[in-house]
């Protein structure tokens, strides 16, 4: 068979190109996840769901719960469908530890090839016998699978009042922000919800735990400045806000109103902290968000609030979703919800669900879920 000299061209030019084309393809599925196959829920019975992408192919995920005794352990995969248990990864309560208890939400950042864990737990250092001592501590470890050691024998900070629930943000200027909730304990607030529950007979009173944000020390050491007042729950019954944050108090469930379990990035030219309110035991937690114009706000809630809520009302099982985190593709064009919630089968144990969620060209933001294959 003769080929002319121009075919013989084109065949050589169109293997040589070959492997191009295979490669950008290889480059362009890996700044995509695997997602679309995603079963929720997932099987890792996690609260305050955290995912770490390390970069090299695989995703760790960390949690309250869990099974860890006194820490946390973590799960890895490569799909983020299946979580292999790899154990526990940091533990508490030793003689040297000054965690001793309730250790919760922790969150795992890579810098510098370094592992650094913010977690929640409460402090040995009570001389009140306070019920609620919690404080934030950090720990470092060589890899996302540990061992994570305490980078020192105290909290991170003490601003008089318990916290919990850190989450870090480091601005394009490369200044580190600490987000975190002061506790609802003994932290009682007037507003007309509370004025609500003492005239309906159901609470003498309502705490509220509120978000706070504060420079972080870039040695993760220490907080730089006072800490500034973020997200509280609202004062008046016709804030739009009202009624989904109040849920937990108006259904007779508790005398809490929570604002906890922040998560914050940036998007454009808009910073989003997103945030739970109500219960975490019960029905009623739900997720919203905020933005503003810089890292420590000021926030405005969003009026599609909440965005992230239990479906039952529409034919679903899945309720007390909560405490998110965001999993951003490595070119974070898509980005996914990643929260625990519950679901009849699980009944009271907390379970991961990863959503899609997306902002349209006006800023307002959705997260596709609850979604479930049960």
């Amino acid at each position: 068979m003769k080929i002319s000299f121009t075919s013989f061209i084109i065949m050589v030019f169109s293997i040589a190109i070959l492997p191009l084309g295979c490669k950008q393809r290889q480059a362009e599925e890996s700044n995509s996840f695997p997602t679309d196959f995603i079963s929720n829920p997932l099987n890792v019975e996690f609260g305050d769901p955290y995912i770490l992408d390390d970069g090299n192919g695989k995703f760790y995920m960390y949690g309250t719960g869990g099974g860890a005794k006194n820490g946390f352990v973590v799960y890895e995969s490569e799909d983020l469908q299946a979580w292999e248990n790899k154990g526990q990864v940091f533990s508490g309560n030793t003689k040297d530890s000054w965690s001793v208890a309730n250790f919760w939400a922790p969150e795992v950042y890579k810098f510098d090839n370094q592992y650094y864990m913010f977690y929640s737990a409460d402090w040995r250092n009570n001389p009140t016998n306070e019920e609620e001592n919690f404080k934030i501590g950090v720990a470092v470890a060589d890899s996302p699978t540990g061992p994570f050691k305490d980078m020192k024998n105290e909290p991170l900070f003490d601003p008089g009042y318990p916290i919990i629930d850190a989450n870090v943000y480091e601005d394009k200027d490369g200044k580190f922000y600490l987000y975190y909730s002061r506790a609802c304990y003994k932290h009682p607030v007037e507003s007309e919800i509370s004025t609500w529950a003492k005239e309906k007979g159901l609470f003498g009173e309502v705490e509220e735990s509120w978000i706070y944000g504060v420079e972080l020390a870039p040695d993760f050491l220490g907080v730089i400045g006072e800490p500034v007042l973020l997200l509280r729950p609202p004062v008046t019954m016709d804030d739009s806000q009202a009624e989904w944050e109040s849920r937990s108090v108006t259904a007779g469930e508790v005398n809490r109103r929570w604002t906890e379990g922040s998560f914050t990035f940036k998007h454009g030219d808009l910073y989003y902290i997103m945030y739970s309110a109500n219960h975490f035991a019960g029905e009623h937690y739900a997720v919203g968000y905020a933005t503003g114009p810089s890292p420590l706000g000021p926030f405005e809630k969003a009026s599609n609030n909440p965005v992230i809520e239990k479906n039952t009302a529409t034919g679903g099982e899945v309720t007390g979703t909560g405490h998110n985190s965001v999993l951003f593709s490595p070119d974070r064009k898509e980005m996914y919800a990643v929260y625990h919630g519950r679901t009849q089968r699980s009944g009271d144990e907390r379970v991961v669900f990863i959503d899609r969620m997306s902002i349209n060209d006006n800023g307002q933001l959705e997260v596709h879920g609850p979604t479930t294959s049960e």
